[in-house]
């Protein structure tokens, strides 16, 4: 219990507010497992995360995935000037636990990759949406952001598909 009031009032000090309250900007709500879950983006239920703007669209995987993969130490992008396919690998990240294959939520052509996930992979683990993105994409069919989860989805999703592991 005295944890738990701990981390409401340091919750509320720092204005972090769970998905159902109102947001602040920069704003962010929490999940049952504290991953941070950003408004502005949209999420795919294989947890990647994408931010549109203008004509350009950047892609990376959420708090969520790489907390369930731990500490990164490899990644595997893409070319600029490929394509990417809605729903299908382009690359994969390498953790001490796992290797995963990392899907796109939106089909179009690479513009940009993160060259420095190369050298510096455990940027997805302390900035997954900042510092850790991964590919820039020009969308093919901006539609297909439509189909993706707002915030408040993606953290009811990811409470629920904990609840079920």
């Amino acid at each position: 219990m005295a944890l738990r009031m701990w981390a409401s009032s340091t919750a509320n000090a720092l204005r972090v507010s769970c998905a159902s309250k109102a947001h602040v900007s920069p704003a962010f709500s929490l999940s049952r497992c504290f991953s941070s879950v950003l408004d502005g983006l949209k999420y795919a239920t294989s947890h990647e995360w994408v931010k549109h703007e203008g004509s350009v669209a950047t892609i990376g995987i959420t708090d969520h995935a790489q907390d369930h993969l731990g500490e990164v130490v490899f990644v595997e992008l893409p070319e600029p000037g490929g394509s990417v396919s809605k729903g299908n690998g382009f690359g994969a990240v390498e953790s001490v636990k796992a290797t995963s294959d990392i899907n796109s939520p939106i089909s179009g052509e690479v513009v940009e990759v993160n060259s420095k996930l190369s050298e510096s992979p455990g940027l997805i683990n302390s900035s997954p949406y900042e510092d850790g993105w991964m590919i820039k994409v020009k969308p093919g069919n901006p539609s297909e952001l439509e189909s993706l989860m707002g915030p408040k989805e993606y953290t009811k999703f990811c409470e629920e598909e904990d609840a079920a592991h």
